[in-house]
């Protein structure tokens, strides 16, 4: 039988990347950025009152998202995600190159009555529009 890993991959798409509001609480847990990288065009994205986006994935009219993946410490991984913000929850991923990791998706009720985002592409690229 193999051996269970140390870590997971983790992609995120808001607030945890590099430089940004909650990236400490990846960090605090010593976790590492492995690299950036963009979904498959399935996913929708949301600003939740500005303060951190949600991404939904859809079956159709999704765009790719900008985002991190990050080496989580399974030690970790639960002490990160209870400091998401109300609405998030962890899901499976489809990155541009086919690989499917854990990531941060929203929940499909909390984007209701939330500006979409999508076409900015991610996050980042929202945030700079809108400062």
């Amino acid at each position: 039988m193999a051996e269970a890993p140390d870590t997971l991959k983790l992609a995120v798409n808001g607030t945890l990347m590099r430089g940004l509001a909650l990236n400490p609480n990846l960090l605090n847990v010593g976790a590492t950025f492995e690299r950036e990288a963009r979904t498959v065009p399935a996913y929708r994205l949301w600003s939740i009152d500005d303060q951190y986006p949600a991404m939904v994935k859809v079956a159709e009219g999704g765009g790719a998202v900008a985002l991190e993946v990050w080496q989580v410490p399974l030690a970790g991984l639960g002490i990160v995600l209870s400091q998401e913000p109300p609405g998030l929850a962890i899901g499976k991923v489809t990155l541009h190159d086919g690989e499917e990791v854990l990531g941060v998706i929203g929940e499909p009720l909390t984007v209701v009555g939330k500006r979409e985002i999508t076409a900015y592409g991610g996050w980042r690229a929202y945030r700079a529009q809108v400062n």
